[in-house]
C-alpha cells in the first residue's frame, strides 16, 4: 500500500523518510531551516520549517513523523509571517556587518532575510558585544553573529564526540561557547573546523591567512612557492560553476592564476603523498615482520592525531611515525628546494593550500620545525584560494590550464586518491601488494576499501597473510574503533581514520556545502582523476625515486627518517585540579584522584567515590584532603592516585582504602 501526504494540494509519496520536512523536500518545496542536518539528530529549535498540518495545526516539519494522508501547507499566509518575526528577531540580536563577513556569499540567515523580503527590523537591537575568539591557528569564533541552532554542538558531539562546545546561561543571556566560557585554545577542541561548515551564518568560521600571502608576494626579495592538496582540485571548481569538472582540468586554472599572482613555483601535494605512501607502506611492512605496535594507524589527519594525544595517549605509539603530505611538503621545500632553485633558504615563503582548517594547526607544530623555523610558513583554505582568485579579478572560467612545476609536480594515481577515506589505504595496499606479494589481481582487491559508511571493514588474503582493515572517519566512530582495538588487539592490522565525513573532500576547508551528494562528486573527480594516471602506485613516481636517490637514500633510511617522520605527545586536556573537600589543610593527608581520560575510563570515578566514603564513615574528613587532578602522567598505569606524595599504579578501591589508612595511622 503506497504512502502519500497531499502537500499544498499536491500528492507526494514517500518511503522512509524520518519527518515530513524530508518528504516536503522530495515534493520540491525547500522549507527554511537553521537547525536541521540529515547528519545529525533534530533539534527543533529554530521553527522556521513549521507548516499546517490538517486537523493538527502548525507544527515544526523536521519533528514531525509522517503519515500516509497527511494534508499539509507550507505556506500560508500566518506561517510566512511567523517566519518573518523569528528571522527578525535573530537580526535583532545579530551583529549585521554582512558586507565584511566571511560567510557572506553562504549565509544562512542573509539568504533567509533576502528570500522572506525583509527589508526592515521591527524589533529593537539588543546585541551585547562580546570578544571575539582569534586564540586559534585553525579557527575564528564570532558569537556576535550566533543564532544559537546548535549545529556546531550536535556535530562536535554526534560526529565527533569531543563537545568542546556546549549552550550556556537560560533565556536571552543564552550563548554557545567552549566549556567554563574558556577560548577555544582551551578547550579540547582538534580543530577539524566541521562546526564551521555546518554554522549557518558567521559565528565559527576558518582563520584566514591571505593578507600574509599577498604580503609577501609584494616583497621583492622574497620567493613564494605553493602546493595544491588533492582534494582542493576536486572542489574549487563549485565557486566558479565547475562543479564535477575533470579535476585534474580545474587544477591547471588554479595554476595559471597562481602564476600570474606571482608565485614563484606551484606545486602539487600530491606529490608528497606519494611520499607518505612510499614512506608508510614501508613502516607498516617493518611493523607486520616484527609484529610491532600493530595495529598501525595512520597519521595523515592532524584532527585525528590530536585526538590521540588527548584522549587516547596509549596509542600513541601505533601512529604512524610518518608526516602528512603537507608535512613532508613542508620538510622537502624548507630543506632541499633552496639547493634545487638555488634560493637562500632565508628567501624563501613556504605556502600550501589545503582542504582542511586543522593543517593550519598542525603548520605550527614544534615537531614540525627545525631551530625553531616551522617549514611551512602560511596555510590556505580552499575558500581562501577562491577569495584570492576572486580578488586578483581572474575571470577562472576562461583562464588556459598550466602545467605544475617540476619536480614536486608529478604525481601517481596513489597520490591523487588520497582526498578520499579509503584513499591512504589504497594507496598503501597498491605499494605493499606489489613489494610484498606478487601476482595478487589489485583491481580486485583495493575497490573493497572504497565507499561511503562512516567505518569499514575488510580482510585482504596477500599470499599466506590475512589483512584486517579498518577505514574511519568521524572522530565518534574513531572512538569506537579505538575501543575495540583495546579489547582485541589483534582485530585488525591497519586503521585508516579521518576526521572529516567522506575524508579530505568534505574537509572544513572546502567549499561550504550542505547537499551530501556534493561529497560523492567530489570523491568521483578523484578517482576519476586516478583513472587517467600514466602510473597509479606511489613508489613508481620517477621524481620519488630521483629525491630518494639524490637525498634521502632508502625508504626508512636515517635520512629519511630525519626529513620525513615525526613524533607525537601526550596533550594535557586540562591543567586545573578540583578541591572535592570541604577545606584544604597544609598538614592534612592529601589524595589525589587522577581524572584523564584513560584513568577515567579505567575506574578512578568509582574510586573517588569510594575514598569520599570511607572517609565520612572514618569522621576524618578534617584529616584528609582530596583532590580530583588532571592528569598524574601515568596514563598506561592507570587508574593512578597518590596518597600523601607516593603514586599507587593500577589503583583499586582497596588499594586507596589501605593506604589512606596507613596514612591516618601515622597521625
Amino acid at each position: 500500500m503506497e504512502k502519500y501526504l497531499m502537500i499544498n494540494g499536491r500528492k507526494v509519496l514517500f518511503d522512509n523518510e524520518k519527518n515530513i520536512l524530508e518528504v516536503i523536500k522530495r515534493g520540491g518545496v525547500e522549507l527554511p531551516t537553521f537547525c536541521y542536518h540529515s547528519e545529525l539528530s533534530v533539534h527543533g529549535s529554530c521553527r522556521l520549517c513549521m507548516v499546517e498540518v490538517k486537523g493538527r495545526g502548525i507544527l515544526a516539519a523536521c519533528s514531525t513523523p509522517p503519515e500516509s494522508g497527511m494534508e499539509i501547507k507550507t505556506n500560508t499566509e500566518q506561517i510566512i509571517n511567523i517566519r518573518k518575526i523569528i528571522v527578525e528577531l535573530l537580526l535583532a540580536s545579530h551583529d549585521r556587518e554582512c558586507t565584511t563577513c566571511a560567510k557572506s556569499e553562504s549565509c544562512k540567515l542573509q539568504t533567509l532575510a533576502r528570500r522572506l523580503g525583509i527589508e526592515s527590523i521591527r524589533f529593537k537591537n539588543i546585541l551585547h558585544k562580546e570578544q571575539k575568539d582569534v586564540s586559534t591557528y585553525a579557527l575564528i569564533r564570532e558569537p556576535n553573529k550566533c543564532v544559537l541552532c546548535g549545529d556546531c554542538v550536535r556535530f562536535c558531539d554526534e560526529i565527533q564526540s569531543i563537545g568542546a562546545l556546549g549552550f550556556a546561561n537560560r533565556g536571552s543571556q543564552s550563548v554557545v561557547c567552549p566549556g567554563f566560557g574558556k577560548e577555544l585554545e582551551s578547550s579540547e577542541c582538534v580543530y577539524c573546523g566541521q562546526c564551521a561548515r555546518v554554522c549557518p551564518t558567521g559565528a565559527i568560521v576558518p582563520k584566514s591567512e591571505i593578507n600574509y600571502i599577498w604580503k609577501a608576494l609584494s616583497n621583492t626579495n622574497k620567493k613564494v612557492v605553493i602546493a595544491i592538496a588533492p582534494a582542493v582540485r576536486a572542489s574549487i571548481g563549485e565557486v566558479f560553476g565547475l562543479g564535477g569538472e575533470n579535476g585534474t582540468k580545474v587544477a591547471g586554472k588554479v595554476v595559471t592564476a597562481l602564476k600570474d599572482m606571482g608565485f614563484y613555483k606551484v606545486f602539487d601535494i600530491s606529490f608528497t603523498a606519494d611520499m607518505t605512501i612510499v614512506e608508510e607502506a614501508n613502516e607498516f611492512l617493518r611493523r607486520i615482520e616484527k609484529n610491532d605496535n600493530i595495529p598501525m594507524f595512520t597519521s595523515c589527519c592532524p584532527a585525528w592525531v590530536k585526538f590521540v594525544e588527548q584522549y587516547y595517549p596509549d596509542f600513541i605509539k601505533h601512529l604512524s611515525t610518518c608526516r602528512s603530505p603537507q608535512g613532508m611538503y613542508g620538510s622537502i621545500a624548507r630543506r632541499i628546494m633552496p639547493e634545487i632553485l638555488t634560493i637562500p633558504k632565508e628567501d624563501l615563503v613556504v605556502v600550501s593550500v589545503m582542504p582542511c582548517t586543522a593543517k593550519k594547526y598542525e603548520a605550527r607544530r614544534p615537531q614540525l620545525a627545525k631551530d625553531g623555523v616551522i617549514d611551512i610558513d602560511y596555510v590556505l583554505t580552499t575558500q581562501e584560494l577562491a577569495m584570492m582568485i576572486g580578488e586578483a579579478g581572474y575571470r577562472f572560467n576562461e583562464l588556459e590550464p598550466s602545467a605544475f612545476d617540476m619536480p614536486l609536480g608529478f604525481k601517481t594515481g596513489g597520490g591523487v586518491i588520497f582526498g578520499n577515506s579509503g584513499g591512504v589505504t589504497e594507496a598503501v595496499l597498491r605499494n605493499v601488494v606489489d613489494t610484498k606479494f606478487d601476482g595478487v589481481n589489485e583491481a580486485e582487491q583495493f575497490s573493497l576499501v572504497r565507499g561511503e559508511a562512516g567505518v569499514r571493514e575488510v580482510k585482504i588474503n596477500l599470499g599466506s597473510r590475512e589483512l584486517k582493515i579498518a577505514v574511519v572517519y568521524g572522530l565518534k566512530n574513531a572512538r569506537k574503533i579505538l575501543r575495540d582495538v583495546e579489547a582485541d588487539k589483534t582485530r585488525y592490522d591497519f586503521v585508516e581514520v579521518m576526521a572529516c565525513p567522506g575524508g579530505c573532500v568534505g574537509g572544513a576547508g572546502q567549499p561550504v556545502y550542505t547537499d551530501l551528494t556534493v561529497r560523492k562528486k567530489r570523491a568521483k573527480v578523484l578517482y576519476e582523476n586516478d583513472k587517467t594516471m600514466e602510473l597509479h602506485k606511489p613508489k613508481d613516481n620517477p621524481y620519488v625515486q630521483k629525491l630518494y636517490k639524490d637525498y634521502l637514500g632508502e625508504p626508512g633510511s636515517k635520512k629519511a627518517h630525519e626529513y620525513l617522520h615525526t613524533s607525537y605527545k601526550y596533550k594535557k586536556r586540562f591543567k586545573e585540579t578540583l578541591e572535592i573537600s570541604d577545606s584544604v589543610e597544609n598538614n592534612n593527608i592529601k589524595v589525589n584522584v587522577c581524572f584523564g581520560n584513560n584513568c577515567t575510563t579505567k575506574g578512578s570515578k568509582e574510586i573517588l567515590k569510594h575514598i569520599v566514603n570511607f572517609v565520612e564513615q572514618e569522621n576524618r574528613k578534617d584529616k584528609v584532603d582530596i583532590i580530583a587532578s588532571i592528569c598524574l602522567e601515568k596514563c598506561s598505569k592507570g587508574p593512578n592516585i597518590k596518597v600523601a606524595g607516593k603514586t599507587i599504579e593500577h589503583c583499586t578501591t582497596k588499594a586507596a582504602e589501605e593506604a589512606i589508612r596507613a596514612e591516618l595511622e601515622k597521625l
